[in-house]
Formats: C-alpha cells, sequence, structure tokens
C-alpha cells in the first residue's frame, strides 16, 4: 500500500478522462496533503496523443504515493456498463469524489451513485468558468462551443442524468461542494468553496526552466472544435510566428495531424507534440522567453506555473472574421472574457491575415 493511500480519514475517489485533469488533481491533493487516501480512476478515451500524456501524468502519479486504476472505459460496446459495474463498490465506499470534468455524461452518470457527501471539481480549463456559471444560474450544464445549438437525440435521452447531476453538484445541508481552479470564479454560486490552485505542486516539482532566445506558440483545438475557420487560423499563426520570431508550436493534443502538417510546411514552425500538459512542459524547460498563445486555459495556469521567472505570456485576441458561420453565438464573448480576466499576461491584438 503507497504511503498517501493509508493515510486516516475519507478515502476519496478522483475521475479523469484528460492529463490536464490528472494534473489538477495533483495540484489539488499537494494542497490537501494532510486528507484521505487517493485513488485516481482514469476514463481513458481513445485519442491515441490523449492515452500517451495520460500514461506519462499516471507514472507521476505513482511516483508521488497515490493508486492509480486505469479503466478503458470506451473501449468497444460492453465497456462502458463493466466500467461502471467495476465501479459501484468504490463509488459506494468513497467518501470524497473528485472530478475533473462535470459536463461528462461518464461522470455525469458517476455522480447518481455516489453517496458521497463531499463533491469536488477541479480545473478543466476554461470550461471551468462556464460550469461555475451555469451552476449558478440554475442553467442545465452544457460546454460553451455548443451553447445555442439544438439539442441532439442522445442530449435529450440524457436529459434526466444531466439534471440529476446538476442538483447533486449544488451544495446543501448534507453535500458539500468544492471548486479547486486557477481559473477567476465571479459568480458561484452560494456555499460553494472556490479554493486557489496556484501550482504550488507542478512550481515544487520542476524547474525551474532554461529559458532560450525567440518565442514558442501554443496551438488551440478551436479550429478542431469549429469555432474557428482553418484558414483564417493558419494565416494568423504564420503572421504571429512571423512578428515575434517564434520557433516552435506546441500543439495541442486535439489538433488533427493534416493541420499541423500544414502549419508545418507553411509557417516554418517546429511542431511538437507535448508528452505532458504544457504547464509542466514550460516548468520543465527549455523554453522560450515569449510564449504566444490565443484565448485558451494556458493564458491563466502558464504564469502560474512559470511564476518567479522571466518568461512573458503573450495572448492574441481571436479576430471576430475567424469565426465560422456554425460557431455559436456566444463564442466571441466568451473568447474574449478568456483573455481579459486572465493576469500577468502581455495582450497582443487579433493579427490581419497575410
Amino acid at each position: 500500500m503507497s504511503p498517501r493511500a493509508g493515510n486516516a480519514g475519507p478515502h476519496t475517489l478522483a475521475f479523469v478522462e484528460s492529463p490536464v485533469q490528472l494534473l489538477n488533481v495533483l495540484e489539488w491533493a499537494h494542497v490537501h496533503a494532510p486528507g484521505a487516501g487517493l485513488t485516481l480512476v482514469v476514463l481513458s478515451p481513445v485519442d491515441p496523443m490523449t492515452r500517451g500524456q495520460l500514461r506519462r501524468m499516471a507514472e507521476l502519479a505513482r511516483e508521488e504515493g497515490y493508486e492509480v486504476r486505469w479503466e478503458e472505459a470506451r473501449g468497444g460496446a460492453s465497456a462502458p456498463f463493466q466500467t461502471i459495474g467495476g465501479l459501484m463498490g468504490p463509488l459506494r465506499r468513497a467518501e470524497r469524489i473528485v472530478m475533473g470534468d462535470p459536463f461528462s455524461r461518464y461522470v455525469q452518470l458517476l455522480l447518481t451513485i455516489t453517496r458521497a457527501r463531499d463533491l469536488v471539481v477541479v480545473d478543466d480549463g476554461t470550461a471551468t468558468m462556464e460550469f461555475v456559471a451555469q451552476l449558478a444560474r440554475g442553467e442545465r450544464l452544457e460546454r460553451w462551443h455548443r451553447r445555442g445549438s439544438r439539442p441532439g437525440p442522445r442530449d435529450l435521452l440524457f436529459a434526466p442524468v444531466s439534471s440529476s447531476a446538476r442538483r447533486r453538484l449544488t451544495p446543501g445541508e448534507r453535500r458539500r461542494v468544492e471548486i479547486f481552479s486557477s481559473m477567476p470564479i465571479d459568480e458561484a454560486p452560494g456555499g460553494v468553496t472556490v479554493t486557489a490552485n496556484d501550482f504550488s505542486w507542478t512550481r515544487t516539482r520542476f524547474g525551474p526552466p532554461r529559458i532560450t532566445k525567440g518565442a514558442d506558440m501554443v496551438g488551440t483545438s478551436l479550429v478542431e472544435t469549429g469555432v474557428v475557420d482553418g484558414e483564417r487560423y493558419i494565416d494568423a499563426v504564420r503572421s504571429l510566428a512571423k512578428t515575434h520570431g517564434a520557433r516552435r508550436y506546441f500543439a495541442h493534443r486535439r489538433e488533427s495531424t493534416d493541420k499541423l502538417h500544414r502549419l508545418a510546411v507553411e509557417t516554418g514552425l517546429e511542431i511538437v507534440r507535448p508528452d505532458l500538459p504544457l504547464e509542466l512542459i514550460a516548468r520543465r524547460g527549455p523554453v522560450g522567453r515569449t510564449i504566444l498563445s490565443f484565448p485558451s486555459t494556458v493564458v491563466h495556469t502558464l504564469p502560474l506555473a512559470l511564476a518567479g521567472t522571466d518568461v512573458r505570456v503573450a495572448v492574441c485576441d481571436i479576430n471576430p472574421e475567424w469565426l465560422t458561420r456554425t460557431a455559436s453565438p456566444r463564442a466571441q464573448g466568451f473568447l474574449d472574457g478568456v483573455t481579459g480576466t486572465a493576469r500577468d499576461v502581455h495582450r497582443l491584438s487579433a493579427v490581419r491575415a497575410v
């Protein structure tokens, strides 16, 4: 038994589906070190890039002394039934549930099973801002880039489970809810405890990094989610790279291979597919003196992870002309909010195509 798993007190079960979620569970556990033993349950996705990063993060979690349970939760038609069936016992025994994605249908379904009185939502990036706002307004849980779109048959079928999850995530006499986040939380519902994530585990565990000349660029999956037009995005990356002397492009794990190939050919950037979340990659180094990004989670997290270094994080606004016709009506306002609320970043005007 690992040292931390044997700690006295309530046992904690954490559900993660992405490397960033796993990182933020480790950050939460670092802050709550005197608490209960922690079992991390990885609800593995099918995407190879995400799976690879999750494997590496799982290794770090085990090195920290935590138990990790890897579930092939999407490995075929029977996988969900096997996963949920195998988790019934741990779910009913757990006194605290930590989750990285309250929008996940998997997580919402698991919430209907648990009897835990303590629920914790750790950062899943900018989605956390939308989750808190929807919870405060009593709205149904829906990812920001899908707001305004018509619900599909699966959405309607799953609506009762989603409603039940929202009720369980609302604090009451028999339920405590905590949000552990590095994002700006301005309208948390009454009774919800908000704890700041300052990436103290990351800064303790890694770095400080060696800083190189020039700039690095951080990729985004806004094209893949249908928010930004692909041609406009490539033009913007080309312009930014030329203007700021960027040399490397750290790909988002959900960026398509075809788009990354075009970026490499048309911009001359070295495409890097990180094997860990960017906060850890940057903290380990080497890293450029300037990190260029579009509106995304990293404009909030990188300044915290790189605190005490001379690295500058600069964010480029999304030009409204880049949005696709099918983008959510709320897309521009949400992306502007992500940039506008970021602390300790240099704001760049939206670039024009070159």
